[in-house]
């Protein structure tokens, strides 16, 4: 059987088709036409049993030919084919650059740094230095500057985070910890600025406490202002002033007497409430007083020409207490559950 004619009419065949192909598809239907397993090719080259032992050669090499000449036309037209699609699809999109993108997720700041910020707003706004104390101190620092002499029980190491570090080099300074509160702060202002002072230390805190209302690492607040005539009165002021700030103008202020090692007076700070977790209307926030003499003592300052105020609480104790805040578990604003944080 003669196969040679037959070849070169499948050839030209296929050279026409793929010429007059317009689109990528016609294309792959010419390609499965000629060169697919069923194919028009693939279907003579069953009929090679049929040619002599002779010819054979000559016409696998002729059918080989035929192919390979399909396979380059198809693989010039498909390039062909695809840059005119994409060269039509572009000259009838347009696309306009002034319209903005799509934007990815975007976080938000943590509640406590929410909370610490509205809080430096509030006493700056009143006259109030923000400033940051130290999160590692010395004993002096957090304990005898602020009247707490060495028997005292927040000395206890099951209180205080103390650190195998070496002591200070100023030997009463004593051991080097984790501040348990940020009235150090209090004591560093003292020693290193004359009055008048009005500042207001936030920063972290360090016990050895967890449960419900307590967690190892904690933010606090403490305000101090001293000048010569301060007095009660002006404790008072600025404790109404915060409250009705951040609670709202309806809250109410009331002392409770206290005692705190480094105020005298000392009073419990306690705000009007409908929570259900207030005793008869109120609920406490903090503590407060007017500084005891020895810690004015401690600072190389005259407690009969100066007097001043301090105040301070927990900022998560502080920011759980708002109205509406359904949070019994201070432990929760440390899971980094973005099913609770994702709410603020």
């Amino acid at each position: 059987m003669d196969l040679e004619p037959t070849l070169r009419a499948i050839g030209n065949q296929a050279r026409e088709a793929i010429a007059s192909a317009k689109t990528l598809e016609q294309l792959q239907e010419i390609e499965v036409r000629f060169l697919g397993r069923k194919g028009e090719l693939a279907g003579l080259m069953k009929e090679m049993a049929s040619v002599s032992a002779e010819d054979r050669p000559k016409m696998g090499a002729l059918a080989n030919e035929v192919k390979v000449a399909i396979e380059q036309l198809m693989s010039t037209a498909k390039t062909s084919l695809a840059g005119a699609a994409i060269h039509e699809r572009l000259s009838q999109e347009q696309e306009d650059v002034t319209e903005p993108g799509i934007l990815l997720p975007e976080g938000h700041l943590h509640l406590m740094t929410q909370a610490i910020r509205e809080f430096s707003e509030i006493f700056e706004r009143a006259g109030f230095q923000t400033v940051r104390p130290p999160e590692v101190d010395w004993d002096w620092f957090a304990f005898e500057s602020l009247n707490m002499p060495k028997e005292h029980p927040a000395r206890d190491d099951w209180e205080t985070f103390f650190m195998k570090a070496a002591s200070s080099s100023k030997e009463h300074e004593g051991r080097m910890l984790l501040t348990p509160h940020t009235t150090n702060g209090t004591a560093h202002l003292l020693k290193e600025q004359e009055p008048p002072i009005r500042a207001f230390s936030i920063g972290k805190c360090y016990r050895r406490q967890i449960d419900l209302t307590h967690v190892p690492m904690f933010h606090q607040f403490d305000g101090l202002y001293i000048d010569k005539g301060v007095n009660l009165t002006h404790l008072l002021g600025i404790l109404e002033y915060f409250v009705k700030s951040f609670f709202g103008p309806e809250r109410k202020v009331r002392l409770r007497p206290h005692h705190f090692r480094f105020t005298e007076p000392s009073f419990e700070v306690d705000i009007s409430t409908d929570s259900r977790m207030a005793k008869d209307g109120w609920l406490e926030l903090g503590g407060a007083g007017m500084l005891h003499p020895n810690v004015i003592k401690a600072a190389g300052l005259d407690p009969e020409v100066y007097s001043g105020l301090a105040f301070g609480w927990g900022v998560e104790r502080t920011f759980m207490m708002k109205e509406g805040l359904k949070l019994d578990d201070l432990r929760t604003l440390y899971k980094n559950d973005l099913r609770f944080l994702q709410q603020f």
